[in-house]
């Protein structure tokens, strides 16, 4: 009996930690070379954070299809302290996954990488919820 309820008293736990998470939730993207953008919701895979591409936009912001809706656009990212995030960001317009850092202030995330030695600004993602 003891050893459930330290279980459970656990468990709870880590469950607060991974709610007060503050990457967690739906951001819009920055536009891309082509002009499109699209909504990113972050969530926990193990014990890293992910997000996957829920919507795509146009660069009229119209609402289109992707064969990337549901991939991993952030990927293996994990806080590094004082709003700092390090992981892995998938450019659909050149293909490509970048070691990223992202920086967290308010409902803006910076977003910069690099692949190869070649960097890249990913600019400004805006928290939507």
């Amino acid at each position: 009996m003891r050893k459930l309820m330290m279980m459970t008293a656990v468990l709870g736990l880590s469950a607060g930690t991974a709610m007060a998470e503050p990457l967690l939730g739906t951001w819009r993207t920055a536009k891309d070379d082509n002009g499109h953008s699209g909504l990113v919701e972050v969530a926990p895979c193990g014990a890293k954070l992910c997000g996957k591409l829920v919507k795509s936009f146009d660069a009229e912001g119209n609402e289109m299809a992707s064969k990337n809706i549901g991939r991993n656009i952030i990927s293996e990212t994990a806080p590094t302290g004082d709003g700092q995030y390090k992981g892995k960001v998938y450019a659909p317009d050149r293909d490509k996954t970048y070691n990223s850092r992202l920086q967290l202030s308010g409902n803006t995330l910076k977003v910069s990488g690099c692949v190869l030695g070649i960097c890249r600004d990913g600019g400004s993602w805006q928290k939507v919820e």
